[in-house]
């Protein structure tokens, strides 16, 4: 069933993404972006209905810290403000709820991360099982490398064909002026078997913001927005040991509900922070070459943690409103080897 209202996204900004911003705040970071989408669409703080941010406090080493960031929304007018502990993405997806409601007919949406601040690779430990594997502490790059090793095992793909995912997104990241990695570049030592440095994305601090407007308010802010026809985000089980890893089944329900696979897609920003994670979502979401996977060089080069799925939507948008693409996926990721995935399905207009 299509949606109630219709929603669109009509403007989209992201920092360029480095490896450290030591001389900023989260505040300072975050600001400039907010302040380029509302130029973009003339509006200003008091005319957003309703405002939604993701982020998370391991990340940051501090309770609440979205609080500390609102600075960068301003202190008035008082606004109607929500927050995610998780990837932009599923802030976007409350808000686009709150539209089709017809609580708001206006949404900002921003997510930020400075992944440079702590240990990433073991902040990430504490998405797991708390009570058999969390407590192994077992890295998220090694979790990537069982997943890596089981696709190979099943025939799926090789280390090869691998180095050729990380080669295209990074070539395809050149004209990409936010990327933190462009250009072709070597696979390097392995830092897990299977996975080399160049299967693995890079860390660094980053922030992304999007406007959601209804129906003719969207036309009257944008040119071609970038109409978000369907979105659902499902869920895998927890325990890793009860799943298949060469496998996403929650990536294809959601996209069965977001009706992905009503009619074909020409674009597919895919939130594949490791080069084996695009195999097994090209796989769950009947993705073939005729489709451009992540034109924008994806989550392989540049990798804010906590905005990079929100990222890999505006990307998407981006291509609608330029008229590049008409029918994008847009899907976003959270947690151990795709353990929860969020896809969205955005078209523009016929010119």
């Amino acid at each position: 069933m299509p949606p109630a209202r219709d929603v669109a996204i009509v403007a989209f900004a992201q920092t360029d993404h480095l490896r450290h911003t030591d001389e900023l705040s989260e505040v300072e970071m975050v600001m400039p972006i907010l302040h380029q989408v509302l130029s973009q669409t003339g509006l200003k703080t008091s005319d957003i209905g309703f405002t939604c941010s993701g982020s998370t406090d391991y990340l940051a080493g501090r309770a609440f810290s979205f609080t500390m960031a609102l600075d960068g929304v301003g202190a008035w007018p008082p606004i109607s403000e929500s927050h995610v502990e998780m990837d932009g993405a599923w802030a976007l997806y409350e808000a686009w709820v709150k539209i089709l409601t017809g609580e708001a007919d206006t949404a900002l949406v921003y997510a930020y991360g400075k992944s440079s601040s702590g240990q990433v690779r073991d902040v990430l430990t504490r998405q797991l099982d708390p009570y058999y594997l969390a407590p192994l502490w077992p890295d998220s790059v090694s979790l990537a490398a069982l997943q890596a090793q089981a696709l190979i095992d099943a025939g799926d793909t090789d280390e090869p064909a691998l180095a050729g995912i990380a080669a295209r997104s990074r070539t395809s990241a050149s004209d990409n002026p936010h990327a933190q990695l462009a250009g072709a570049r070597p696979q390097g030592e392995y830092l897990v078997r299977p996975l080399r440095t160049g299967d693995c994305p890079p860390i660094g601090d980053g922030a992304a913001a999007v406007i959601l407007a209804a129906g003719d308010r969207a036309r009257e802010l944008c040119e071609r927005p970038a109409w978000i026809r369907g979105m659902d985000h499902r869920i895998d089980a927890h325990s890793l040991g009860v799943r298949d890893l060469t496998d996403s089944p929650s990536t294809r329900l959601a996209a069965e509900h977001a009706g992905v696979f009503d009619r074909p897609v020409d674009t597919a920003e895919l939130h594949a922070p490791f080069t084996s994670q695009e195999v097994v979502l090209r796989k769950a979401l009947k993705l073939d070459d005729s489709v451009s996977v992540n034109p924008s060089g994806g989550a392989l080069a540049a990798n804010p943690v906590m905005a990079t799925g929100l990222i890999r939507i505006g990307e998407a948008a981006a291509r609608i409103h330029n008229g590049t693409s008409d029918r994008a996926l847009a899907h976003a990721t959270s947690g151990p080897c795709l353990q929860q995935n969020l896809v969205a399905v955005l078209e523009g207009e016929a010119q």
